[in-house]
């Protein structure tokens, strides 16, 4: 996996993920490989997307919670907007790495940015849905 993180930033910003945000960014990666091992930069575009999460400091309960009131459109606490707002800060720290990976990041829970061709951005959004041992 070292290989990767090219950058020791980007390293740093991984492995300062919370333990589950980093299993779910490894398997996202190991799905890419899995259909496209010489793509290095969707494998770290899946690995990487999810870094963001880490600076709203939130456990599982209170994320089931912010998904709920974002979904409702409902005010939010300031760490939570930085939950909600994971994509940008992803894409904010990812500055400088592929194009793809700050794109990814940035999108990922919306629609597919034109500088992502189609079957790249299908491949990582069912790559985002995966989970180790299935």
């Amino acid at each position: 996996m070292r290989q990767w993180l090219t950058k020791p930033t980007v390293a740093e910003g991984f492995f300062a993920q919370s333990d589950a945000d980093q299993r779910h960014g490894y398997a996202a990666a190991l799905a890419v490989v899995a259909e496209a091992p010489a793509r290095l930069d969707l494998i770290r575009a899946a690995l990487l997307h999810d870094i963001g999460k880490r600076h709203a400091r939130l456990g599982a309960l209170a994320r089931s919670a912010a998904s709920v009131a974002i979904r409702l459109r409902l005010p939010l606490p300031a760490r939570w907007e930085l939950y909600r707002d994971h994509g940008s800060l992803s894409a904010a720290e990812l500055a400088g790495v592929e194009p793809v990976v700050t794109d990814f990041a940035r999108h990922h829970h919306g629609t597919r940015p034109a500088t992502i061709p189609p079957e790249d951005w299908d491949l990582l959004v069912r790559a985002d849905a995966a989970r180790i041992g299935r």
